[in-house]
């Protein structure tokens, strides 16, 4: 039987990124690069976590859906032979790039929904999602082209605690002073729409995808709202056939009783305890479907993000 999995993360430069990853979580990052991600569960191409604990540790999850996908899956289907979902930490010091992810059914790319959980955010904190009533698709392209895109896009304000559910094709952007745990499907596809303005880590513009995000943006996705903000659990997002998460607020010495099948508990505040595992804030734990029912402990009042199908 598969135990409960941990993985030592993968730390991702990007232009936006910083430094809290370290300060909030004490994770070792590579000396003075500003680094955006840390991918925390994934099965991609190059970025392939590896277990840190137990019996499997140094075996990675490429090796586990090639040997023992049943086991690891029950009966959450496979993103063509990939673990289902990639999980990530963000920290945006500067602002993402405007972007959108391609809808199934897209001639190109792979499609991606996702979600974000706001773990720290400064007091100008905020993000971009869809575009404001009446925003047509030619309009779009006006001010796109006239250097005044934001006057169409939304913009949020964001505190620790708020979400935000980003199925595919829904224009969006992180702004600066945010740090959020993203859940998503198991796809690395993106089209930049719009980035500011600014150069890469090479001096030069990144590349942009004008063509590809405009026939991807779901122009009918006007003034998207955040997560509610109430119900402990909370449903944070709820993709059918992909992936549920919700928020669970644990005070000092309670139990959460997880019923058997494949999900991932990240622990965003306190500590957990499952068996002889202790969760920290940060930490991303995978439940194999065949492990059967758990129990989780609070050590301290703790607030978790628990994903299931």
């Amino acid at each position: 039987m598969l135990p409960p999995l941990l993985f030592h993360p993968l730390p991702q430069q990007r232009v936006w990124g910083g430094r809290r990853l370290a300060q909030l979580y004490g994770r070792e990052l590579p000396s003075g690069e500003p680094i955006g991600e840390s991918w925390e569960i994934s099965d991609r191409p190059g970025a392939v976590s590896v277990i840190a604990n137990g019996p499997l540790a140094g075996h990675d999850l490429r090796w586990l859906m090639e040997n023992q996908a049943t086991d690891l899956l029950g009966d959450v289907p496979s993103a063509d032979g990939k673990f289902p979902w990639l999980f990530k930490i963000l920290d945006a010091a500067e602002t993402l790039s405007l972007q959108v992810h391609p809808p199934p059914g897209f001639p190109e790319g792979e499609p991606k929904t996702e979600a974000w959980y706001v773990a720290d955010a400064t007091n100008d904190a905020h993000l971009f999602a869809g575009l404001r009533s009446g925003i047509t698709r030619a309009q779009f392209r006006e001010q796109l082209e006239s250097g005044q895109l934001e006057t169409c896009i939304p913009r949020v304000p964001l505190s620790a605690g708020d979400a935000m559910f980003l199925p595919s094709g829904r224009l969006h952007a992180l702004g600066g002073g945010t740090l959020v745990f993203e859940i998503q499907q198991n796809s690395d596809t993106t089209y930049r729409v719009f980035d500011w303005n600014r150069t890469g880590l090479d001096g030069r513009p990144r590349e942009l995808h004008v063509d590809q995000a405009m026939a991807a943006i779901d122009f009918n996705d006007t003034e998207p709202p955040l997560a509610p903000a109430e119900g402990n659990p909370r449903t944070i997002a709820d993709a059918p056939d992909l992936f549920k998460v919700e928020q669970h607020i644990l005070s000092a010495g309670s139990t959460l009783e997880l019923s058997a099948g494949l999900q991932v508990v990240a622990v965003v505040t306190g500590a957990l305890e499952m068996g002889n595992l202790t969760l920290a804030p940060g930490d991303h734990c995978l439940l194999p479907a065949c492990l059967g029912p758990v129990r989780l402990r609070a050590n301290s009042d703790t607030t978790l993000l628990l994903t299931r199908q």
